[in-house]
């Protein structure tokens, strides 16, 4: 019986060590999700422009401008969904070292450093990709100082 409770107390202390990273997954989750959508409406500006003034000068500049919002929006979810992959696999390495008795932690701390940083790089592509959209938006004349 003794054996048991050891046993429950340890998978439960396992259980908690990955519900951090689960949250975290959930927030990933949510950044990617707004980054989808920026994703979309880029592409849908693009359709646009394209099938009604590809041939304005001033189209072709926001056109060239969305391309490079497009490719911003890629990267930043290109590295949101490594840091989701490699939260996931922390989570698999707490519970794989638990199942073989064996200390996880120098596999688990390297996938959450790199977790983390690619992370960093992506939600930095989506603050350069806000950047660029804040560009796009003129104000007229009637309403300039």
């Amino acid at each position: 019986m003794q054996t048991f409770v050891d046993e429950l107390s340890t998978i439960s202390h396992v259980i908690q060590l990955a519900v951090a990273p689960a949250f975290l997954l959930t927030g990933i989750g949510a950044i990617l999700s707004v980054l989808a959508v920026r994703l979309g409406r880029v592409v849908d500006r693009y359709r646009v422009l394209i099938e009604r003034d590809a041939h304005l000068a001033k189209t072709i500049t926001e056109i060239r401008l969305l391309a490079q919002r497009a490719v911003w929006v890629h990267w930043a979810i290109t590295l949101c969904s490594v840091s989701a992959l490699l939260v996931a696999t922390v989570i698999v390495a707490l519970f794989i070292g638990y199942e073989r008795s064996r200390d996880p932690s120098h596999f688990v701390s390297p996938l959450f450093i790199a977790a983390m940083v690619s992370l960093i790089v992506g939600l930095l592509c989506f603050l350069r990709e806000i950047t660029l959209s804040t560009h796009t938006i003129e104000l007229p004349d009637e309403l300039k100082e």
